[in-house]
């Protein structure tokens, strides 16, 4: 595998040789399963010693939204449920465009549960990100453009490999004509200052994209190297734009793909459409947004402060 000139990849110029593409996959796949056994090693230490500084980042977000998420929490359960989804995601669209009809978004119903849930997994995701030797050889410039893209599907698929659930209830955004009589602001970008813009929900189309996700992936019940292998699928995206090593990042997402292939075919000889059914996870995986993401599992606990300034200061430790 070529390596672009000028990276300071270590490990790229070693792989272009004559080495099987079977060898090349055990190796970049076997630092990928150590940084996961790794990370998951440390995390249970973490938690029977001290708690890490970067889960004390959002702990102490937490805190500070403790009597409001209460507060919220309440209100939800008070809530009346939420009526049924529509059959397809067509209806769905349907309803948020049609001016005549209301737009369905939806919040967590137990916010400082489900967020202290997210975070947990956001603590243990970044510390794998940083324990794979190949993620840490590339410009420091490639990592940061790889962590601000990968974060959410990561986030997301550790979400499922955790099984961790959450439920949410619906809120009915006004009209126009209601937002006209009433003069409630016409966007949501309009809220008036101090009002929490989490308070107005993600789409409820979104919410049903990552549990389709969720349980896309429970249904297949993934072990755990095959969640590691899709972790390095995630993480080594080379459709990002500006990145530097874009050659050999092309190349860790092959070894990913056929080490995930090698080690399907190899366990479960016959189930002959399980590869197909995790690339079909990946491709739903890829399609949620990372706004709605961070929207719809840390608004309630950051506030206005921005998603990527939080990546940062825990990946780096500032």
């Amino acid at each position: 595998m070529a390596a672009l000139e000028g990276c300071r990849c270590r490990g790229a110029s070693g792989r272009n040789n004559n080495n099987s593409s079977s060898s090349s996959s055990s190796s970049i796949l076997y630092s990928i399963l150590k940084s996961d056994s790794l990370a998951s090693a440390e995390e249970h230490q973490h938690h029977q010693h001290h708690q890490h500084p970067q889960q004390q980042t959002l702990q102490h977000l937490l805190h500070k939204t403790s009597s409001t998420g209460a507060a919220n929490a309440a209100s939800s359960s008070s809530s009346s449920a939420a009526a049924a989804a529509p059959s397809s995601l067509q209806e769905l669209r349907q309803q948020a465009c049609s001016c005549g009809s209301t737009r369905r978004r939806g919040i967590l119903r137990s916010p400082q549960v489900t967020c202290k849930a997210a975070s947990a997994v956001l603590v243990k995701t970044l510390r794998f990100v940083k324990n794979v030797p190949c993620f840490r050889e590339l410009p420091e410039d490639d990592q940061l453009t790889l962590i601000r893209s990968c974060w959410a599907p990561l986030l997301v698929l550790g979400l499922a490999q955790d099984r961790v659930d959450f439920e949410t209830t619906e809120t009915v955004e006004p009209s126009m004509l209601q937002r006209i009589l009433t003069g409630l602001p016409d966007r949501q970008s309009e809220l008036p200052a101090g009002q929490s813009r989490g308070a107005a929900g993600v789409s409820v189309a979104d919410i049903d994209a990552i549990k389709s996700f969720l349980k896309k992936c429970w249904s297949v019940d993934i072990s755990t190297k095959e969640y590691a292998y899709l972790k390095g699928a995630v993480l080594f995206n080379p459709d990002v734009e500006g990145l530097r090593c874009l050659h050999y990042i092309q190349s860790l997402r092959r070894e990913a793909h056929q080490a995930l292939n090698e080690h399907v075919r190899l366990i479960h000889r016959e189930d002959t459409t399980r590869f197909a059914k995790l690339l079909i996870a990946l491709s739903m995986l890829r399609a949620l947004s990372p706004p709605v993401v961070a929207q719809l599992f840390f608004r309630p606990v950051i506030g206005t402060v921005s998603i990527e300034e939080v990546l940062m200061e825990m990946f780096y430790g500032k």
